[in-house]
């Protein structure tokens, strides 16, 4: 039974890394039509650096990302904290609807901003990319920092006011540091949704300024280049980069005194 387990959860990792590592090896394979046996190449990846395109996208879907993990991580922050330690009229409620935008598909929320951005006049382009992500981005985050929250003692903050802190004095000095690691959390998170979507921005985006999943759907669609695979190997890279950092730093579980 354990053996058979073993290759259960094998098996699961092999479904899920092995088209990530075919990816990443045609990027340096000398055919353009993935063809057999492999021959190693960099071309690729010098014929990305003249791709203004896929760069530029490339570019603008880091940005949007890093902006929408700040101000999704600063706001949902508030709003979970504001829910786990304050006493709101309607708490169950909100905390009700922070499922729904999670739970709901992608494409009707696409569309729902779409006609209410034109509705509003906010219309479409780089900002409307950013309230987009950031509005998706949101519940993903309080539910990383609450859950954080809950293993975090209300009574420590109250120690700390007996003491002579004031109540912002004790969040900022004691509960803070406590909920770092979920807070940097629930940054990364906000930062891959952003990075990751797709259909919000085919929505939102101009001709003029587009992310890199608008623009690999578009490169697609006219014929793929293994290009696609260069700069996706990149940010993937640099996506595992910043998790190995969060995990080193971070320490889930906390440190354990060995004595």
């Amino acid at each position: 039974m354990i053996a058979l387990g073993k290759f259960y959860l094998l098996a699961i990792l092999v479904f899920l890394y092995l088209p990530i590592i075919v990816m990443m090896a045609m990027g340096f394979n000398d055919s353009s039509l993935y063809e057999l046996p492999f021959h190693f190449t960099t071309k690729w990846y010098v014929a990305l650096a003249d791709n203004s395109q896929l760069i530029s996208s490339g570019i603008n879907s880091v940005v949007i990302a890093l902006i929408t993990a700040v101000v999704a991580t600063v706001a949902g922050t508030m709003a979970a904290v504001a829910l786990g330690r304050r006493v709101i009229r309607g708490k169950s409620l909100l905390q009700l609807l922070l499922l729904p935008p999670i739970a709901i598909p992608w494409l009707i929320t696409g569309t729902a901003m779409l006609v209410f951005f034109f509705w509003t006049g906010i219309g479409r382009g780089m900002h409307a990319l950013i309230l987009g992500h950031v509005a998706l981005a949101i519940p993903y985050v309080v539910l990383v920092v609450g859950t954080g929250l809950q293993t975090i003692r209300a009574d420590l903050e109250e120690a700390a006011m007996s003491l002579g802190s004031t109540p912002v004095h004790a969040f900022f000095s004691v509960t803070l540091p406590l909920l770092a690691p979920s807070i940097l959390g629930a940054a990364l998170f906000a930062f891959a949704v952003s990075l990751d979507q797709f259909v919000i921005s085919y929505f939102l985006s101009t001709p003029g300024f587009t992310t890199l999943p608008v623009q690999i759907y578009s490169a697609i669609r006219k014929g793929f280049t293994p290009e696609i695979n260069a700069i996706s190997t990149i940010l993937l890279l640099g996506s595992m980069a910043v998790i190995v950092v969060f995990a080193v730093f971070a320490r889930p579980g906390g440190n354990r005194d060995k004595r």
